[in-house]
């Protein structure tokens, strides 16, 4: 089978369930660590010789994530048909509300039937968004197993706005940990930057 054409069929399905596989991992202990061992060789000299404080490798981490991930976007989703497809369908509704107010049924089932092409396009862009998910987790849950790793070893602390300083495994939000907010915060703060830099749209 072309796999190009089991892509674009299933590609959605796979990435669903790769995404989670990398969900249901989070709770396999054996396999965070033992992950998290793996690619300490990778990271450690960033901690042990070059003495970065951990909330700034945090920032250097999620700018990383933040770079790949817009990048794995740029290459994989067709931004130029999706602001078309956006554009159609905001006149789209428009020009469906107008019909409504003066009930011109003749022109409301005309739209009718435009109403469900404009559906199933909207559908195949959503699919086509989700597909790149596969490929950022690959590179994205390593990190965080290896982050998850560190901090169970170490207390590296935080200083944060309103909330003063504390430890990054302290929760910050419900029972969110600090460091995955910082994470979050960093991530998407970079990523905009990126995405202005590549020209690429938003998801």
């Amino acid at each position: 089978m072309d796999l190009g054409k089991f892509w674009d069929k299933y590609g959605l399905y796979v990435a669903l369930l790769f995404m989670m596989l990398m969900m249901v991992s989070y709770s396999i202990a054996w396999l965070r660590v033992g992950v998290g061992q793996g690619i300490d060789s990778l990271f450690a000299p960033l901690v042990e010789s070059f003495k970065i404080p951990f909330f700034i490798l945090i920032v250097i981490l999620s700018a990383a994530t933040g770079l790949y991930s817009s990048i794995i976007q740029k290459y994989t989703i067709d931004y130029e048909r999706m602001t078309d497809v956006q554009d159609r369908m905001k006149a789209f509704q428009k020009e469906y509300r107008e019909a409504m107010l003066s009930q011109d049924e003749k022109r409301i089932k005309k739209l009718d039937t435009k109403k469900d092409r404009m559906m199933k396009e909207q559908l195949e862009l959503s699919q086509q968004q989700f597909k790149p998910m596969a490929y950022i987790l690959v590179l994205t849950v390593p990190i965080f197993f290896w982050l998850l790793y560190r901090l169970s070893q170490i207390h590296n602390t935080i200083t944060l706005p309103y909330y003063g300083t504390l430890s990054l495994t302290a929760p910050l939000l419900w029972v969110i940990p600090a460091w995955i907010i910082w994470y979050m915060i960093c991530s998407i703060t970079i990523s905009q930057v990126i995405r202005k830099a590549l020209n690429i749209g938003g998801i």
